[in-house]
């Protein structure tokens, strides 16, 4: 057709190939099909995790998932940012209907890599886990009641409080809440987009969690709040539990300091 010079017909084919798992690749000697994943359907929800090794951890909470989400139009997104080829093939071998890999190479920091599993989630709304988060019971559907209240941006299973200052903040148990920890942490997807979701200066994991919550407090408006008693068990939090103490503390330090940066003048922000 492009020979032909109807390119508008030959772009409608290829499209239509694409979405039904094929690229048209064009070379010298003519054009050729190339096997991709094609789009992903639109989901109710995301449940989305980071993997930076320990596959164990992903297979309790990929089978708490699938086990306990089945009544919600779902899928599980695992962002394998582990660069290691162990870890990889233990993390693609768990792909099936319901569950996507996306393999991120090289290794980014925490928060570009989560940020690659925003982009490419396919829920209006995700739910970001800790792998060390195993599901007893239905956690998406709660997460889903409370952000269908327009009012609210986040929902979780953890919050906390600013006390004094911005930055200094305490465990709360809400419902009302500052910030969200994330192990459970549910938003709006595109909300999240359009606030530029986590801040890729965090490299570490601390804190950017509680600053994607105060930039959707700030920018969207509303609430953060926690849903209780969701049917969670908390395991080993690998990417604190591995470090020294002396390597948490440097991390931590870092990401503390932009996260005062950030929003260290913003009282208005906290409830203390």
């Amino acid at each position: 057709m492009r020979e032909a010079r109807d390119f508008a017909a030959a772009d409608l084919v290829r499209e239509r190939l694409r979405e039904a798992g094929w690229e048209v690749v064009d070379t010298h000697e003519g054009s050729r099909l190339n096997e991709i994943e094609p789009p992903p359907a639109s989901r109710e929800v995301t449940m989305l995790t980071l993997v930076h090794g320990w596959p164990d951890d992903l297979d309790r909470w990929l089978d708490g998932v699938l086990r306990h989400t089945p009544n919600h139009d779902f899928e599980a997104l695992v962002v394998d940012n582990s660069g290691r080829r162990a870890v990889s093939d233990r993390v693609a071998g768990r792909r099936a209907e319901r569950v996507r890999v996306l393999a991120v190479q090289p290794p980014q920091g925490w928060a570009a890599a989560a940020n690659r599993g925003l982009e490419a989630a396919s829920g209006e709304v995700v739910v970001l886990f800790d792998p060390g988060v195993e599901l007893t019971g239905d956690v998406a559907g709660p997460l889903l009641e409370a952000l269908s209240e327009p009012s609210v941006v986040a929902a979780g299973a953890f919050g906390v409080r600013g006390e004094g200052t911005v930055g200094h903040f305490h465990s709360h148990i809400g419902p009302r809440v500052d910030a969200l920890e994330g192990y459970v942490l549910a938003f709006r997807r595109l909300e999240a987009l359009d606030a530029g979701g986590f801040d890729r200066k965090f490299r570490f994991y601390r804190l950017a969690d509680f600053e994607l919550c105060f930039k959707l407090r700030d920018r969207v408006g509303g609430q953060a709040v926690v849903v209780a008693n969701l049917p969670l068990e908390r395991h080993h939090h690998r990417l604190w539990d591995e470090l020294s103490e002396e390597e948490r503390e440097r991390r931590s330090r870092r990401n503390y300091y932009r996260f005062r940066d950030l929003w260290g003048k913003r009282q208005d922000l906290i409830s203390g």
